[in-house]
């Protein structure tokens, strides 16, 4: 077994592991538990469940926890604190997109041409800002646009604040949903 190989089984062995204990959470309700108790503390409740927003098995307790808390509290910190919670997780996931699975699948695109080609675009990495920045805005999981930015070769001090961005604008869309359903 060559040494790509071993490290894409690697970093699907830590993807899965990763996944059982999500998924573990959410069927123990420990995810559900911390994000009710911390709703009365707006601060560090936003700031919690802007961190879990960013997975796709946290994305909606996190979204149920900052519409309550938005609509409780004030729609601005709410949005400014979770973006900064959802900026930390997503950070780290970056790092391990851009360096792990990006790196293995551009490799495995190498010998497609047409493919390549699309990667080299200009038209595309435009194009991968609007759709990563959509999905990382959205409910989505953000581990989608992430690996869409990963491709496009963004650098870690632009992906930061446009993350930032992105998670601000959609964590705010969510609390003046809420508040206009309530």
């Amino acid at each position: 077994m060559n040494s790509n190989t071993k490290s894409l089984l690697f970093d699907l062995v830590i993807i899965i592991f990763s996944i059982g204990i999500a998924l573990l959470l959410v069927k123990m309700e420990f995810l559900g538990e911390i994000l009710t108790s911390t709703r009365q503390q707006e601060l560090l409740g936003s700031f919690i469940a802007g961190m879990f927003f960013t997975s796709v098995f946290t994305t909606a307790p996190a979204t149920v926890a900052l519409g309550e808390i938005a609509i409780n509290g004030s729609l601005w910190l709410t949005a400014l604190l979770g973006a900064l919670g959802a900026v930390i997780i997503d950070g780290f996931m970056f790092k391990f997109v851009k360096d792990r699975f990006s790196e293995h699948l551009l490799k495995q695109i190498k010998e497609k041409g047409r493919l390549k080609s699309l990667l080299r675009l200009k038209l595309f990495r435009r194009f991968s800002f609007l759709i990563g920045g959509i999905i990382i805005a959205s409910p989505l999981p953000d581990e989608l646009g992430i690996s869409i930015l990963g491709l496009s070769r963004i650098k870690m001090r632009q992906f930061i604040p446009f993350s930032f961005i992105s998670n601000f604008i959609g964590i705010l869309l969510i609390g003046i949903i809420a508040r206009a359903i309530v």
